[in-house]
C-alpha cells in the first residue's frame, strides 16, 4: 500500500465525502468552464494538507488551548457554544484564529469570520448569506429568509468562529439556536462584552488572562529584539517598558515593533512617550470599546480614569452620590466590556487610562476641560488664572514640575470643581485665596497657609485630606458636615484646634497622628456615632479628652506616645484595639474592664506602668513593652484568650513565673534582668524570643530549647545542644542516608534545626533562609524571622532555633528522586552563622538519626533510634512521584519495634524480589509474617519456578506457543501480586 495513503487515508475519505456532498450542487451549472474551476478550487482546499505554521513561537498561545480543551469537550456529540472573553488588545482573535486553524479538519464544514456588523433586516439577510457562503464555499449563493442557517445546517456537524461580536443581535442571526447545527457542532464566539454571552444563554466562557511577567518580557523581546530575552544592556528598561504597558499583547507587540533597532539611549528617551501618549495602533483598538458606550457611561469612564482608578467601589459610589451616573448599573457595564475589574476595587488598566486621559485631552483648551491631570497644563491655568466652569477635577502631581505660584484668585471661575487632588510636593501661596468651590474631594498636602478660605463652604465634602500643612486652624462655628466621611489632618504641626464636628455625623475616620500643638480633643465629638477610627498618636501635648461618652461604632483608637496624657480614654466600650503606649497612663480602671467585653488587642506599656491590676478578659494580643513591670502579673497569666504577649525591653523584669494555658507567642527581647522562664506551655508555641536575655538560667534555657512544635526560637548560647544529631562548623551541612533509610520517612516528616549565630553590632531586623537540596533539586525553602520588634545589637553569641517540612506539601507533586542525601543550606545577610546542628522527625514525631553525616563536625548520640535499614528494590519503570516511598513491597512487614534493624546482606545469584524472600526466612527472628504473607511469597516462588519451566520449555522442545501462554499467565500472576 502506498505510505502516504497509509498516512493519510481517513482525512481523505472524510475529503471525499465533502466533495461528493458538494457535486450535485454543481450539476445544474451552465458553464463548463466555470464547474471545472469549482471542482479544482474545491479539491485543492480539501486536500491541502499543509499544516499552518502562523501561530508558530506564539508566546503562551499553547496554554490557552490547552485550558480551552476543557470547554470544548470534543468527545460529546451535544451542540456546544463557548465563549472567549476578555478586553481588547489581550489576543481573543489569534487565540481564535489558532483554535479554529487546529480543529478545522476535525470537522465537515467549518468557518471564521470576522468583524460583524448588523443594522437591518436587508443586512441581516446578507450576514446570513455570507456565513453559508463561506462555509458551503459558494460564491453566487443567494438566500431569501433568516431560516436558511438552521434550513441548510441543522443536520451537519460544523465548526463556526464568530471573532469580535459587539452586539447581541449578531449571535442572534448567525446562531440563535443550538437546534440550528448538527450534533456534535461548535460555535465558538469571541468577545469584549461578557452581558453578551449572558444573555445568550453561553455559559462556558474562557475568560482570557494577561501574561506572566515572564511571558510578557519574553513577547516584548521578540518584537524588538528578535529573540527570546533581552540584549545585553537592555534589561532594565525592557522590564520599564513592560510595567508601562501593563502585560497588555497588543501593547508590547506595538511598542517592541516601534523599538527594533533602536539603542538603549533611544529607549530611554522614548519611555516617557509611552507614559504619557497611546502609539496610534493601540488607541485604535482600545478607542473602539470606549466610543460604543453611552454617554453616561463614558463620563464615568473618564471620572476613573482621571481620578478613581485602583480606589474602592465604596469610596467612588460616595464620591460620585450627588451625579447622574448611576455608579453602580455604570460599573457593571464597565466590568462586562472589559474596560476595568471590580473586585471591591476599581482597577482600569493602565493603557486604558492613558485613552481616558487622551480623550480629555482632546476636549480643547486646558481651561475648558472637565479634567486637568496634565502638570504643565494645570501649571498654566492656575498661575494665569484661565480656570473656566467646565473644568470638575483637577489631579496634580507637583513633583513634575520645579516650582509653582498659585495665583489668590486661581479657582474663582472654577464654579463646578469638585475634585482638587494636590500631591506629592508643595506649592508656593503669596495670599490667602479669596475663593474654593463646593468641593467633595479637598486633598491638599503641605497647605502654606494657616487656614483654608474664609469664603470656603464645606457642606460637601466628603474627604478632606491637609496632611502635613501649616494650617492653625480649618473654620470657625458649626458647620453642615453631613456629607464628611473622613479628615486626615496628620502631621499638621502646627494645628491647635479641630473644628466642632458636632454636625459631622457620618464621619469615619478621624486622623491628627503627629499634631504636636493640638492640647484638646473638642467634646463635639459625642456625636460621631458612626466613627470607626480615631488616630491621634504622637500628639505630644495632648492632655484633655472627652469623658463619660460612649461612641457606638467606636473600634480603634491610637493615642501612643501622647507623653501627657494622663487620663484613659473612656470613649467607647466597643473599642476592639486601643494603644497608649507611651502616655503617662499607669493603670488600667478597674471600673470599666467589665464594660471592655469587646477589646481584642491593647498596649498599655511604659515606664509610668508598674503594675497592672485588670485587664478585660476578651484580650488577645497584650503589648506590655518598656513597662517598668518585675513579674507577669496575675490578671495576665489569667488571660483565657490570650494568644500573644510582648513584654520587650522590661528592664525590670526578673521572672516570667506563668503564662496563659492559651499562649502562642512570646517575645521578651531585652530584659536584662530576666532570670527565669516558666515553660509549661498548654500548646504547641509559635515564637519563643528571649534576645539579650543574658542573665537566663540554665534550667530556663534547657526548658525553652526542649518546646516542641515550635515555629522559631531566639536566646542566647554559646554550643548547639547535644540532641540536634548532626552538627557541623559553618552554614552547610549534608545528611548521607545509607541505602534503604529513605524508606523510613514519609512526605510528612519534619526538620528542626538549631544555629549559633555571632554577636553583631547596630541591629534592627535579620531573616534567616534555610533551603534543602537534594540531588541538585532544590525540594524545601524555609525562611524564619528572628527579632522582629527589636533594635540595637546583641551582646553575644545566640542560638536560634526552628522547624520546618523537609517535603513541603507543594513540593510533593513535584519532586521524583530518591533523597539519599541532603544538603541543609542556611544563610542570612545580616549575621553570622557560627555552627549549625539538625534533627529529623518521622510523620509520627519519632525522632530518627542517621547513618552518615557530612560536614566539618560530626556528631551522633549513641542510643537514639537508629533509622530503619530495608533492602531497596528497584522500580525504574515507575513513574509515578516520590518514588522511593513506593518501592515494589515484599510483603507488609511488622517491626517488633522502632529499634529493630533488617538485614541487608545480600544473597548471590538471586534477582532484588527473591532476595528479599530468602532474607526474611533466613532471619525470622527480625520479621513476623503472616499467613497471607506467607502465601504471598509461596506464589512468588511459584510465579518464579513457571517462568524456569517455560524457559526450559522453548529450548529444549520448541513449544512457542505453551511457552507464551505460561509466560502470559505468570506476568499476570506476578502483576496481581
Amino acid at each position: 500500500m502506498d505510505q502516504s495513503f497509509g498516512i493519510y487515508s481517513n482525512r481523505s475519505w472524510r475529503t471525499l465525502s465533502k466533495l461528493f456532498f458538494f457535486f450535485f450542487s454543481w450539476l445544474n451549472e451552465a458553464n463548463e468552464a466555470e464547474l471545472i474551476q469549482k471542482i479544482a478550487t474545491d479539491v485543492s482546499n480539501k486536500l491541502n494538507l499543509t499544516p499552518s505554521r502562523d501561530f508558530e513561537g506564539m508566546v503562551g498561545l499553547e496554554a490557552h488551548l490547552t485550558k480551552l480543551d476543557s470547554f470544548l469537550c470534543l468527545e460529546s456529540d451535544d451542540v456546544k457554544m463557548i465563549g472567549i472573553w476578555g478586553p481588547a488588545g489581550i489576543g481573543k482573535t489569534t487565540i481564535a484564529r489558532a483554535l479554529f486553524n487546529q480543529l478545522s479538519t476535525g470537522f465537515r464544514l467549518s468557518c471564521f469570520m470576522g468583524t460583524i456588523d448588523v443594522n437591518d433586516y436587508d443586512s441581516k439577510l446578507c450576514l446570513q448569506n455570507k456565513l453559508l457562503s463561506k462555509i458551503l464555499n459558494q460564491k453566487d449563493m443567494k438566500i431569501h429568509h433568516l431560516g436558511a442557517i438552521e434550513e441548510w445546517l441543522h443536520n451537519q456537524r460544523v465548526l463556526i468562529v464568530l471573532d469580535d461580536v459587539d452586539d447581541l443581535e449578531q449571535l442572534e442571526v448567525l446562531a440563535k439556536e443550538s437546534s440550528w447545527f448538527g450534533h456534535g457542532s461548535r460555535i465558538i464566539v469571541s468577545l469584549n462584552d461578557r452581558k453578551i454571552l449572558k444573555a445568550h444563554g453561553i455559559n462556558d466562557i474562557y475568560d482570557v488572562d494577561f501574561p506572566s511577567e515572564e511571558e510578557a518580557l519574553e513577547i516584548l523581546c521578540l518584537s524588538a529584539f528578535k529573540q527570546n530575552s533581552p540584549q545585553d544592556g537592555f534589561e532594565e528598561v525592557a522590564k520599564r517598558v513592560v510595567e508601562l504597558c501593563g502585560k497588555l499583547p497588543l501593547g508590547l507587540r506595538v511598542v517592541g515593533s516601534s523599538f527594533y533597532g533602536e539603542s538603549e539611549d533611544e529607549w530611554r528617551i522614548q519611555l516617557y512617550g509611552i507614559e504619557t501618549n497611546l502609539d496610534r495602533k493601540i488607541e485604535n483598538v482600545l478607542r473602539v470599546g470606549y466610543d460604543k458606550l453611552s454617554e453616561r457611561h463614558q463620563s464615568l469612564f473618564l471620572h476613573i480614569a482621571c481620578f478613581f482608578n485602583h480606589k474602592s467601589v465604596d469610596y467612588v459610589t460616595t464620591m460620585l452620590a450627588d451625579s447622574t451616573l448611576d455608579v453602580e448599573n455604570g460599573l457593571k457595564t464597565l466590568a462586562a466590556k472589559s474596560l476595568v475589574s471590580t473586585n471591591g476595587w476599581i482597577t482600569m488598566h493602565c493603557l486604558l487610562q492613558q485613552l481616558g486621559r487622551q480623550v480629555v485631552v482632546q476636549q480643547g483648551d486646558p481651561g475648558k476641560r472637565q479634567f486637568l491631570v496634565e502638570a504643565k497644563e494645570i501649571r498654566d491655568v492656575l498661575a494665569n488664572e484661565k480656570g473656566t466652569e467646565s473644568v470638575i477635577g483637577i489631579s496634580f502631581d507637583i513633583s513634575k514640575i520645579e516650582t509653582l505660584s498659585i495665583s489668590k484668585r486661581a479657582f474663582n471661575r472654577m464654579r463646578n470643581l469638585k475634585f482638587l487632588n494636590f500631591y506629592n510636593g508643595s506649592v508656593s501661596l503669596l495670599e490667602d485665596m479669596e475663593y474654593l468651590p463646593r468641593l467633595r474631594l479637598l486633598y491638599w498636602g503641605s497647605y502654606p497657609r494657616k487656614s483654608l478660605p474664609l469664603t470656603f463652604k464645606p457642606e460637601c465634602l466628603v474627604e478632606l485630606y491637609m496632611g502635613f500643612s501649616k494650617l492653625e486652624k480649618l473654620w470657625g462655628g458649626i458647620q453642615p458636615l453631613t456629607n464628611l466621611k473622613k479628615i486626615n489632618l496628620g502631621y499638621s504641626s502646627n494645628l491647635k484646634e479641630i473644628p466642632n464636628l458636632s454636625k459631622a455625623t457620618n464621619l469615619k475616620t478621624l486622623t491628627l497622628t503627629g499634631c504636636e500643638s493640638l492640647v484638646e480633643i473638642p467634646s463635639s465629638i459625642w456625636n460621631l456615632q458612626k466613627l470607626e477610627m480615631l488616630y491621634a498618636s504622637g500628639c505630644i501635648k495632648l492632655q484633655v479628652i472627652p469623658t463619660n461618652i460612649n461612641l457606638a461604632s467606636l473600634e480603634e483608637v491610637n493615642m501612643s506616645n501622647c507623653s501627657r496624657l494622663r487620663s484613659f480614654p473612656d470613649i467607647s466600650s466597643n473599642i476592639k484595639r486601643l494603644y497608649v503606649a507611651g502616655t503617662m497612663i499607669k493603670e488600667f480602671p478597674a471600673s470599666i474592664v467589665g464594660h471592655w467585653c469587646r477589646l481584642d488587642f491593647l498596649q498599655i506599656g511604659s515606664r509610668s506602668l508598674k503594675r497592672l491590676t485588670h485587664v478585660p478578659e476578651s484580650v488577645t494580643h497584650l503589648d506590655l513593652r518598656n513597662s517598668d513591670i518585675k513579674m507577669i502579673p496575675d490578671c495576665v497569666i489569667g488571660l483565657p484568650h490570650l494568644v500573644s504577649l510582648l513584654v520587650e525591653n522590661c528592664t525590670k523584669l526578673v521572672s516570667i513565673q506563668g503564662h496563659s494555658p492559651s499562649l502562642v507567642t512570646l517575645f521578651a527581647d531585652h530584659c536584662i534582668s530576666l532570670k527565669s522562664v516558666c515553660c509549661s506551655f498548654h500548646g504547641p508555641i509559635s515564637k519563643l524570643m528571649f534576645y539579650n536575655c543574658l542573665k537566663l538560667d540554665k534550667e530556663s534555657k534547657r526548658g525553652i530549647i526542649q518546646q516542641s512544635g515550635n515555629k522559631s526560637i531566639c536566646l542566647p548560647g554559646k554550643e548547639i545542644p547535644a540532641e540536634f544529631t548532626h552538627q557541623t562548623i559553618g552554614n552547610l551541612i549534608t545528611i548521607s542516608l545509607a541505602p534503604g533509610c529513605e524508606e523510613a520517612y514519609s512526605t510528612f516528616s519534619r526538620f528542626k534545626a538549631c544555629l549559633l549565630l555571632s554577636p553583631i553590632k547596630n541591629f534592627a531586623f535579620n531573616k534567616i533562609n534555610c533551603f534543602l537540596r537534594s540531588k541538585g533539586v532544590e525540594i524545601s525553602r524555609t525562611t524564619e524571622s528572628i527579632y522582629p520588634f527589636v533594635s540595637g545589637g546583641s551582646l553575644s553569641e545566640h542560638l536560634f532555633i526552628f522547624c520546618g517540612d523537609l517535603f513541603p506539601e507543594e513540593n510533593r507533586s513535584l519532586m521524583d528522586v530518591t533523597p539519599n542525601e541532603i544538603l541543609f543550606d542556611f544563610s542570612s545577610s545580616d549575621v553570622e552563622i557560627v555552627e549549625c546542628g539538625v534533627k529529623i522527625f518521622l510523620s509520627s514525631g519519632i525522632e530518627v538519626g542517621y547513618c552518615e553525616t557530612g560536614g566539618n563536625r560530626n556528631h551522633h548520640i549513641d542510643g537514639e533510634a537508629e533509622a530503619f535499614k530495608v533492602t531497596q528494590v528497584e522500580n525504574s519503570k515507575h513513574t509515578g512521584h516520590w518514588s522511593w516511598l513506593r518501592k515494589l513491597r515484599l510483603g507488609k512487614k511488622k517491626m517488633k519495634n522502632n529499634k529493630t534493624e533488617l538485614s541487608s546482606r545480600p544473597v548471590s545469584g538471586f534477582s532484588d524480589l527473591t532476595r528479599g524472600i530468602f532474607i526474611r526466612y533466613q532471619e525470622p527472628e527480625a520479621v513476623e509474617l503472616t499467613k497471607d504473607e506467607r502465601i504471598t511469597d509461596l506464589s512468588s516462588l511459584l510465579c518464579i519456578g513457571s517462568l524456569v519451566v517455560c524457559f526450559f520449555l522453548s529450548v529444549f522442545f520448541g513449544q512457542p506457543l505453551v511457552v507464551s501462554v505460561l509466560l502470559l499467565f505468570s506476568c499476570f500472576f506476578l502483576q496481581m501480586q
